[in-house]
């Protein structure tokens, strides 16, 4: 299995938390977001991934090669094809709940602080593309805090970490870069400190990713 990425991309850390998760064995392959006008956009890669996105994910099965984009889809093939342990819940209900918690981050947040649209704003207008960025964190995370508020146990949601801790500490991540306040989020900070309890999340820091050191 083949997982190619970006080690400060939040989807892509998303996957490897969910990798991390269920110890599952793979290989890793940096796409550079940067470099060379952003590797993304090569040749190559688009022939893999027309998005021109990270993360993907390939693997082989029965003799066949398959690829696998977009995060959530990429996390919930992992919990289908390795249902244990779960980073999902037993009921329906939670299941939902969990879900929403990931959405709320993954459409409602991550799509309007991305590379791809910085580079649009600071190419095409003078919006100061931090603050706006910036701003829409700001808006999820609030969201986030209040929807989690009434949660007894120490992640999102429950008592082991889930599809909707491995979509919220990478954008807890995001937020420090872009300089969002993040100190009235109690709950916020309580479930990123019960995560990094956990091996996965240290695992897949994106300062432990090989790719790490020459992007700096």
């Amino acid at each position: 299995m083949k997982l190619y990425g970006y080690w400060r991309s939040s989807s892509s850390w998303r996957v490897r938390i969910g990798l991390a998760i269920k110890e599952i064995d793979y290989t890793y392959v940096p796409i550079h977001l940067v470099d060379d006008g952003g590797q993304q956009h090569s040749e190559e890669y688009r022939a893999m991934n027309p998005m021109r996105q990270v993360p993907l994910l390939q693997w082989e099965e029965d003799g066949q090669v398959h690829r696998l984009a977009q995060s959530m889809a990429i996390l919930e093939y992992l919990e289908e094809a390795h249902p244990s342990p779960s980073f999902l819940a037993e009921s329906q209900a939670r299941r939902g709940r969990i879900r929403q918690l990931a959405e709320l981050v993954n459409s409602g947040i991550q799509p309007l602080q991305n590379l791809a649209v910085i580079q649009k704003l600071k190419a095409e207008s003078d919006i100061d593309a931090r603050r706006w960025c910036a701003d829409w964190i700001r808006r999820g995370l609030l969201a986030y805090e209040q929807s989690v508020a009434d949660e007894d146990g120490p992640f999102s949601v429950g008592d082991r970490p889930t599809m909707a801790d491995a979509c919220l500490i990478p954008q807890l991540y995001n937020a420090r870069r872009f300089d969002v306040e993040l100190a009235e989020l109690k709950r916020l900070l309580a479930i990123e400190e019960a995560c990094f309890d956990h091996r996965a999340f240290q695992v897949s820091h994106p300062d432990e990713q090989p790719d790490a050191a020459a992007s700096r």
